[in-house]
């Protein structure tokens, strides 16, 4: 069985694998989520957040036995995890999440997708530092076939997003290469374009590529099914 450490994306936090990780533990394995720097009960100023603190916040949590699963932006992390210490996991799931190209930062790697999805719904802080989501495009854009009552339970916790780290090129090698990857494609993704993950998901062998027809959060619209699918990489690594 798998120790799964799951790692959140923009503006959310480790609230948002509150239904993965019951079902995970059913098929006997054991899962923990984190927050990462300035998100969820994270204390770290906006101003204080790098790539490097967020990578060193996974590897704190990770052992050799551990599987990290990077959702969406927290791909970056954890790719900066494995690079840093590719010993310290057991592998790397991508969920509907960014797979750097060596020397790109996430945004440089969101710009080069076919399709520009969220350009227009994020708002920058007076600031600099951070963005958030406009509100009124929170469903449409992670949530549009969740439950109604996520949406409520997402809302009320969504946070500002520190640019600085997503901004940050992530320059990889045989450690990065070396990890065991799997990835989730999400077929109805209205965050990140589902073809431009099928081109990210080149990463992964052709048995630890899979997909689910679902929203950019399949955690809460399809928890079940994607512990399934997540269950099925794992005793492929």
């Amino acid at each position: 069985m798998a120790d799964f450490l799951l790692v959140h994306g923009s503006c959310h936090g480790a609230w948002c694998w509150r239904d993965l990780i019951p079902e995970l533990t059913t098929f006997g394995h054991t899962a923990r989520a984190i927050d990462m720097p300035s998100h969820g009960s994270d204390p770290t100023p906006i101003r204080d957040v790098t790539l490097s603190s967020c990578r060193d916040a996974i590897l704190q949590a990770s052992t050799p036995q551990t599987i990290l699963v990077g959702h969406s932006w927290g791909g970056y992390p954890v790719s900066a995890a494995a690079e840093a210490n590719p010993d310290a996991m057991r592998g790397v799931i991508y969920l509907s999440a960014y797979v750097p190209q060596s020397g790109l930062s996430m945004i440089d790697m969101r710009k080069r997708a076919p399709r520009q999805l969220i350009g227009d719904a994020v708002e920058k802080s007076a600031d600099g530092l951070s963005y958030t989501v406009v509100p009124d495009r929170v469903h449409e854009l992670f949530y549009h076939d969740c439950p109604r009552e996520v949406v409520a339970y997402a809302f009320g916790r969504l946070c500002p997003q520190a640019i600085a780290p997503q901004a940050t090129p992530l320059d990889t090698s045989e450690n990065f290469a070396r990890v065991p990857k799997g990835y989730i494609r999400t077929t109805d993704d209205r965050t990140v374009p589902t073809e431009y993950q099928a081109e990210m998901a080149g990463c992964a062998a052709p048995d630890t590529s899979l997909t689910i027809d679902s929203s950019h959060s399949p955690f809460f619209s399809h928890p079940e099914h994607l512990a399934g699918l997540i269950h099925q990489i794992a005793t492929r690594m």
